[in-house]
């Protein structure tokens, strides 16, 4: 027997005053779409356009052209001299040993920040509300400081003669540090000048992995660690198989965030090895700013150097986020 449907009085109004509408609405081809959600963000698209992509286009342009003084200053036209300037530059034997130093170094300062950053989170998490705000907000005036203001911190701790590491470690007996620190040239070699690269990089990036970390713990529910406790888990084996499945997105957002800004880590470097003299210590980004204002000045080659580590940081975050995707949907 037929079911009779009632419809709302307002409906039947429509339905009278349009017949086609009380049949199955179909698809209109031609619908127009709506341009009030473009308009909304034009201006970031913009300030995309002119702040990201404009200087990647001129990055693009000036690695396929000789340029010197007269052609930056419009003096003369640029010569198109093609993949000249990677032929220099992947025919340098020391292009590789300064990517030997910059691939070494981003790695260190990428694992001791995101082990470090974590610990501080996990302990953050642990303390009482205003403790851990106290201890957040004195974590993130490091993550607020300039680089090169905190170039200038480390290279005064370091100083030979003046520094409180060099003091402090020549004022330890000789059998446990040994002698000669307070005279110690600790940015004469590569080795020493990168050691105190990494403590200031991964004393400035820390702060914010850990802060990031335990904004994520905050989301899990509190319930998964009291039974992980009542299972009789310890720390360990909790991180491992309640905390790190459940902020693997997290860690892979800072992880990638970490290796595009230790590849590129110009300003510290720049301080604490006395400018351009100390090539031994050249990274990727130290490369190309010396060949693009050394005598002649040289801005393709330091443009396609620049391209070169643009693509590199591609290649690692690309495979890195592939890897942490496939992980995920095989969990």
């Amino acid at each position: 027997m037929a079911q009779t449907v009632q419809v709302p009085g307002r409906a039947q109004d429509r339905i009278a005053a349009d017949p086609e509408r009380g049949h199955r609405h179909r698809p209109r081809t031609g619908r127009r779409v709506p341009a009030g959600p473009y308009l909304l963000i034009a201006p970031a698209l913009a300030l995309i356009g002119v702040l990201i992509l404009y200087p990647i286009g001129q990055l693009f342009w000036m690695s396929f052209h000789k340029i010197g003084s007269r052609e930056a200053r419009g003096a003369a036209p640029a010569e198109n001299v093609g993949l000249e300037n990677f032929r220099t530059i992947l025919g340098d034997p020391f292009f590789y040993r300064v990517l030997v130093n910059t691939v070494v170094s981003a790695a260190v300062m990428v694992l001791a920040t995101l082990v470090l950053g974590t610990l501080v989170g996990l302990l953050l998490n642990r303390l009482g509300r205003k403790m851990s705000l106290l201890v957040s907000s004195g974590a993130m005036l490091a993550w607020a400081t300039p680089g090169i203001s905190a170039a200038i911190v480390y290279k005064w701790l370091f100083t030979p003669g003046g520094g409180i590491v060099p003091w402090f470690l020549d004022a330890l007996p000789d059998w446990l540090a040994g002698g000669g620190w307070d005279d110690y040239n600790w940015f004469g070699s590569r080795g020493t000048t990168y050691f105190v690269l990494v403590l200031c990089v991964v004393w400035q990036s820390f702060p914010f992995i850990a802060v990031a970390v335990l904004a994520g713990l905050k989301s899990i529910p509190h319930e998964l660690f009291e039974a992980a406790r009542c299972d009789g888990a310890g720390p360990l084996r909790t991180f491992r198989e309640i905390t790190f499945p459940l902020l693997k997105p997290v860690f892979l957002v800072l992880t990638v965030l970490s290796i595009i800004w230790d590849f590129k880590v110009f300003a510290q470097l720049y301080f604490l090895s006395g400018g351009t003299a100390n090539r031994d210590s050249f990274n990727l980004a130290m490369y190309a700013y010396s060949s693009a204002v050394a005598f002649p000045a040289k801005y393709g080659l330091g443009g396609a150097i620049a391209l070169v580590l643009m693509v590199i940081l591609l290649v690692f975050t690309g495979f890195y986020v592939r890897v942490m995707v496939r992980q995920g949907e095989t969990a």
